[in-house]
């Protein structure tokens, strides 16, 4: 499918050029699936647990302890690295990389993830259910796997991954709808409510739990900077995660943690995100874009929406913290992706760079006062 190629101001600056769009040999750099970790499976040392939260002989005590264990020993607590071979490349000073590939499966996605399926299992259910296009289904299948629960991942018809392969090897079965990613929202919502599955969808009764989960990402950034940044850039595509960053700063400015809180930065595919269309045009809240105009792409099919769920809370988050969003071409986004794998050693999902994209741009247009700036990424260190 062809993609929207956006102006040529996303394109970075220095030596980056049309080639770097380009792997070895001139091939495309379109890494679909490139949000893989290091490792896809829970460390051996932790054998003993898995199988202790797994096993449905055992209390439910002996379950979330051992369940517990795995989630705290594994997610999360994701590496920040100062970035000074983009800072010399961009002439902006202290920019740092919350680098998300540390997780499970290499995204964000596994914090929530594994937050809810241990929300299910002290709960009492014995499955949970999601629609995905990819990452999150691949999160939540390990997530279930760990706590011994059946896992029912809906997945839209016309759309492939590869990560397919790794929820079924988790042990989740897939289910192919037909429409978007909407529709298989909505199945997925369906058979939680009819099979009393616990509903892990976003927008749904357990947003809270998504959102406390992303604001863990904040505490770890004060717990290495010791306050907040200046900015946190994030790529966007429901929302959740730029809210829940959000709400996990303002839980550290109201209890006197930060001395500020940090301008909220978000960034996402060209003209293809009802919350950054609703910044830019300086609307009250999203709106739906019109489905048939949304066209995926290997790139920046992580990022769009024709609704974003939780995009209202992202929309606030962004405001209230008098931040910015702007969108990002799938072509600044490969070269991007490449610059950072050159220069800092960082394999990343190239959709993960919207949001440091635009923290950049923006700073090019009007220089930003040196401070400390943070972009989250996902993918994998090389």
């Amino acid at each position: 499918m062809a993609g929207h190629e956006g102006r040529n101001r996303d394109q970075p600056s220095g030596t980056l050029n049309d080639a770097t769009a380009a792997g070895p040999e001139g091939s495309r750099f379109f890494p679909l699936d490139g949000a893989a970790s290091q490792a896809l499976e829970i460390g051996p040392e932790l054998e003993k647990q898995r199988r202790a939260a797994a096993d449905r002989s055992l209390s439910l005590d002996e379950r979330l302890e051992a369940f517990e264990d795995i989630m705290e020993s594994e997610v999360g607590d994701t590496a920040l690295s100062r970035a000074r071979n983009l800072e010399r490349e961009m002439g902006l000073r202290q920019v740092y990389l919350k680098f998300e590939g540390g997780n499970p499966t290499g995204t964000q996605k596994d914090r929530i993830a594994f937050a809810q399926a241990m929300d299910a299992l002290r709960r009492g259910f014995e499955a949970i259910t999601v629609a995905t296009c990819g990452n999150y289904g691949a999160a939540i299948g390990l997530a279930a796997s760990m706590a011994g629960l059946d896992c029912l991942v809906y997945i839209p018809e016309t759309f492939h991954t590869k990560r397919v392969q790794e929820m079924e090897s988790s042990g989740a079965r897939i289910v192919r709808v037909p429409g978007d990613y909407e529709a298989a929202v909505q199945a997925s919502r369906d058979r939680a409510e009819r099979d009393e599955m616990y509903d892990a969808n976003p927008g749904g009764a357990n947003t809270g739990i998504q959102l406390r989960a992303y604001g863990e990402i904040a505490y770890e950034i004060y717990d290495e900077l010791r306050d907040a940044p200046a900015a946190v850039a994030v790529p966007v595509s429901n929302g959740t995660t730029l809210a829940g960053i959000y709400r996990g700063f303002l839980s550290l400015y109201r209890r006197g943690k930060t001395s500020r809180m940090p301008r909220m930065v978000g960034g996402s595919s060209f003209g293809k995100n009802p919350v950054i269309r609703a910044f830019m045009k300086n609307r009250p809240c999203c709106e739906d874009l019109e489905p048939a105009r949304i066209r995926e792409t290997p790139v920046n099919e992580p990022l769009i929406n024709w609704h974003s769920i939780d995009g209202d809370q992202a929309l606030e988050s962004i405001r209230r913290t008098s931040g910015w969003a702007a969108n990002a071409s799938d072509k600044a986004m490969i070269a991007y992706a490449r610059m950072l794998r050159e220069r800092e050693g960082f394999s990343v999902l190239p959709a993960s760079t919207a949001g440091l994209i635009v923290l950049v741009e923006q700073h090019r247009r009007d220089p930003l006062p040196g401070d400390r700036y943070v972009a989250i990424l996902t993918g994998r260190r090389g």
